[in-house]
């Protein structure tokens, strides 16, 4: 069996969890400490700083912009911030929801605003965990499907064959490119993969290609 169907056999899950909109921002108070939470959607790392500065700008008296985030579905990525609060009393109490809620592409933001007392380095974990909490239980989390994305190569006489395959097992098409021969790109659910790349595999004088999936997202 290919490394390509061997693959597709070690991944089982083909959804996942995360949100689509920004959450709407909830406020926990903690000894006159104001720690105001919210969720947003990501799609790269890069998507972070421009949110943190606008939050920064937003609270001019805050005194602490913290923050986790993950993206990836197989092999995730992540990343914690305490912002200067004490090691790991901000940041990882925030990741750590984010994997109690099993979201990800997502980043938690919690905003503090010091109220005079000292919360401790305990109390500080708690009270940035249950902010994210809040945050998270305030977010609309949909499901959306991983999908593998494919290109096929054939000449025209296989044309037919080709696109009633793709109405049959409800592909969707992405792009086509008619020119000497034809390419077709078509995406499906990663359940699906297997059987899919194993159906063209099979049709003599098509090639088919699997290509990068991480952009191929849907909503269930």
């Amino acid at each position: 069996m290919s490394f390509l169907l061997d693959s597709f056999a070690i991944m089982e899950e083909d959804v996942y969890k995360t949100v689509e909109q920004p959450s709407p921002e909830v406020l926990y108070k903690d000894k006159k400490s104001k720690f105001f939470a919210s969720v947003y959607p990501i799609a790269s790392e890069d998507d972070v700083k421009p949110i943190v500065e606008t939050l920064r700008k937003k609270y001019h008296t805050a005194n602490h912009v913290c923050y986790a985030w993950q993206l990836g579905t197989d092999n995730p990525t992540y990343r914690a911030n305490d912002d200067g609060e004490p090691n790991n009393s901000a940041g990882m109490p925030i990741y750590g929801q984010i994997q109690a809620f099993d979201v990800t592409n997502v980043l938690v933001t919690v905003t503090r605003i010091f109220g005079g007392t000292k919360l401790g380095v305990g109390g500080l974990i708690q009270a940035y965990r249950t902010a994210a909490q809040m945050a998270l239980e305030n977010a609309t989390i949909v499901e959306k499907i991983i999908e593998v994305t494919f290109k096929l190569q054939f000449g025209y006489k296989d044309m037919d064959i080709v696109m009633r395959t793709i109405k049959q097992k409800n592909l969707n098409l992405v792009s086509q490119k008619l020119e000497m021969d034809c390419e077709l790109v078509v995406s499906v659910r990663l359940g699906e993969a297997n059987q899919v790349h194993q159906l063209f595999k099979e049709l003599y004088g098509v090639e088919i290609q699997r290509l990068d999936q991480s952009s191929n997202l849907s909503k269930i």
